[in-house]
């Protein structure tokens, strides 16, 4: 989930963490609350509200689900050769 080198995007980089904290305020749960539901630690819910940018993905997932979400894929905008994926974007 790290942003590549020189590509990061503030207004997207707290965008999971901001979802999560809005949901769980919402919901009126404490983030020691919503950590339990989803099997998680509170740490763990205060590094992805706070935008921690190493974070397992399976376990934000776990968070996620509460909420009826998950972590998809989406196109970015694509970069010079040393970003490459080996995808061309060619069909």
């Amino acid at each position: 989930m790290r942003p590549v080198k020189g590509q990061e995007d503030p207004e997207r980089e707290h965008e999971v963490g901001t979802f999560v904290r809005q949901r769980r305020l919402s919901a009126g749960l404490t983030q020691q609350q919503l950590g339990e539901l989803a099997g998680v630690g509170k740490r763990f819910v205060v590094e992805l509200e706070g935008g921690k940018t190493t974070l397992r993905l399976d376990k934000v997932n776990l968070v996620l689900a509460v909420f009826g979400k998950r972590v998809g894929v989406e196109d970015a905008p694509r970069t010079s050769a040393s970003g490459s994926d080996g995808d061309d974007g060619r069909r």
